[in-house]
């Protein structure tokens, strides 16, 4: 098995990107293998890692479809809801409460 190039930070060459990279620049890597890792050290910890792709193949980023569109507001619409009182919350509920804050701290929010 071929191991991959390590870059450490700021030091990989040009026509690499990651992937926030490549949607900035309005791509995806579209399919192909990692090219390379880029390296960034933390002290007494490991090291961050990164995957790198190659620019020259990436591909335009997939446009929106209003099915995709009416989708997504759907999920984020239930994502509001709030299972204990069944109120929209107007913000998205927290995974790590599992519901609104009014219900999660009831003592709090009565003022």
């Amino acid at each position: 098995m071929a191991s991959l190039p390590v870059y450490r930070w700021r030091l990989a060459p040009e026509g690499l990107a990651t992937r926030r990279q490549l949607r900035a620049m309005g791509l995806r890597p579209g399919g192909q293998d990692v090219a390379a890792e880029l390296e960034r050290p933390r002290r007494r910890r490991d090291p961050l890692v990164a995957y790198l792709y190659r620019i020259d193949l990436a591909r335009p980023v997939r446009p929106m479809t209003p099915a995709k569109q009416a989708a997504l507001e759907r999920a984020n619409a239930a994502r509001r809801v709030c299972p204990e009182c069944g109120r929209d919350a107007g913000y998205r509920i927290p995974a790590s409460l599992g519901m609104c804050t009014a219900c999660a701290y009831p003592d709090t929010s009565a003022a």
